[in-house]
């Protein structure tokens, strides 16, 4: 934690992620968006993290999201959702970023259909964590945390 106090984290999923717990848990688990949210902003404060998470089904409100975290030099951990295969506004929202920002998936998409083989948003990530469940946003946020700690 800087003098200055904890640095502010988004943590953005997109389509379907706000149903964890309850959305096909043989592929994503059984914990659900409320636990996925406690243990993100626990795992932020002990890495001096604020950590901000938030969940959309609508592209335009997370490309929002990314120009805000670009304006205000924002680090983002982001779960793209379905939107990681084919939204080039969101990529190229992401592609703004001024803070690192890490690609991150319950679930490995290489493991899984075809269609998720492809992440439109990986060329433009700081790197990308996939395939450890919600352990996947943990790695994410230590991955920030040592980032951002130079």
């Amino acid at each position: 934690m800087s003098a200055a106090g904890p640095r502010k984290t988004l943590v953005l999923n997109g389509p379907n992620l706000g149903r964890l717990g309850s959305r096909e848990p043989d592929v994503y688990g059984s914990t659900s968006y409320a636990g996925l949210v406690q243990r993100c902003t626990a795992l932020g404060k002990e890495l001096g993290l604020e950590v901000e998470v938030r969940e959309t089904n609508d592209e335009g409100e997370m490309i929002r999201w990314l120009h805000e975290a670009a304006d205000g030099s924002i680090p983002v951990v982001l779960n793209p959702g379905a939107f990681t295969h084919y939204s080039y506004g969101m990529r190229d929202a992401a592609a703004q970023r001024t803070a690192p920002l890490v690609e991150v998936h319950i679930s490995n998409p290489y493991a899984r259909e075809e269609f998720r083989h492809t992440s439109v948003v990986a060329a433009v990530a700081s790197g990308t964590v996939a395939g450890f469940g919600i352990g996947s946003y943990e790695l994410a946020l230590r991955a920030l945390a040592d980032d951002l700690a130079g």
